[in-house]
């Protein structure tokens, strides 16, 4: 599939969801899901690194936007726009600090790196009452509307005027990571996660571009956490937990690896699922880990790996093209 034509299904699936969906806040964590999950695919997908720190770069967007705008005086009337670019620096350099570090290390020691990362910046937030909230965290975040002068210009007071936000920056934040996986840089992290060794020969810097990857996703994780705390009003603690990377990279696998828009099926999937499940039982957790389950035994290569296999057997079952014999046989008959 081409990236215009990618594009173009990411177009068809923000513009299809309105259509489809009563709430617009639940359509709105759709997409914002689908920002933390491309990013962490970028990470998964395309290096082959899996990382537990993803929770930190969405709580630095979730804690940047909160703080500077109910906690600093003499930011509190800050532009939005500038408050979410705070956000997107700020998930930057966690990655940077995080994956300088744990970049050192392959296999189970990196991902108990990126592991400890996540319980030390856990156990700050919440030691830091004054700053974070603790463990109440951040409250009325306010949800500022785009203004130029002192004239709103895009007010985003209802759900859906949120989401038509919202889903602007998803794809241009999806158009954008398109690129960089179609490049030069994003195919040779390809072949860095096929095969270090062999990249290293070539004469590849494994750290630098390894870290590259860290800080891109971190920014668009950054501005996944910003957008989740605008929407809700809240930046929680339990957004830092490792269980929001958890949740993340489920989100991943569920979709796919190694596809930006899958990352937003699998996103789709387990918001949609939980919401559902949520209205059958109160231990809808119990329900939905059964049903992850299942996909994760039954679904390799995630839902978009199923939708190519259901698309190429359709094709294989059209009607077969007539061979010569047959169009000439049938014309000696007419």
């Amino acid at each position: 599939m081409s990236k215009h034509i990618q594009f173009l299904v990411a177009l068809a699936i923000v513009l299809a969801m309105p259509l489809f969906m009563k709430s617009g806040s639940l359509a709105s964590e759709v997409l914002i899901y689908g920002l933390a999950a491309m990013g962490c695919n970028l990470l998964l997908g395309y290096t082959g690194l899996l990382s537990f720190g993803q929770g930190i770069f969405f709580g630095l967007g979730s804690y940047t936007l909160g703080i500077l705008l109910t906690r600093l005086p003499a930011f509190i009337n800050l532009p939005m726009p500038v408050a979410l670019a705070s956000a997107v620096l700020m998930g930057a350099v966690g990655a940077a600090i995080v994956g300088w570090v744990a970049i050192r290390q392959r296999g189970t020691y990196f991902v108990m790196l990126t592991l400890a990362f996540a319980q030390m910046f856990y156990f700050l937030a919440y030691s830091l009452p004054g700053l974070t909230g603790g463990d109440n965290g951040l409250m009325d975040i306010p949800r500022k509307s785009l203004a130029a002068a002192g004239q709103t210009l895009v007010p985003l007071d209802s759900p859906w005027q949120y989401y038509g936000f919202v889903a602007v920056l998803f794809l241009i934040v999806y158009a954008l990571l398109r690129r960089v996986c179609d490049s030069i840089f994003g195919r040779t992290l390809l072949a860095v996660r096929d095969n270090e060794e062999r990249a290293a020969a070539v004469g590849y810097d494994l750290r630098l571009l390894k870290l590259q990857a860290f800080v891109i996703s971190g920014a668009v994780t950054g501005l996944a956490g910003a957008l989740h705390a605008m929407m809700t009003g809240i930046a929680p603690l339990s957004n830092v937990e490792y269980h929001t990377s958890e949740m993340i990279i489920v989100m991943t696998v569920i979709g796919g690896t190694g596809n930006l828009l899958a990352s937003v099926l699998g996103a789709a999937f387990y918001v949609l699922l939980g919401d559902w499940l949520s209205t059958l039982w109160p231990r809808w957790l119990l329900l939905l880990g059964v049903v992850l389950m299942v996909v994760s035994l039954g679904l390799q290569r995630g839902l978009w790996g199923l939708g190519e296999s259901l698309w190429a057997l359709l094709r294989r079952k059209g009607p077969e093209p007539a061979t010569p014999d047959a169009a000439a046989s049938n014309g000696g008959q007419a």
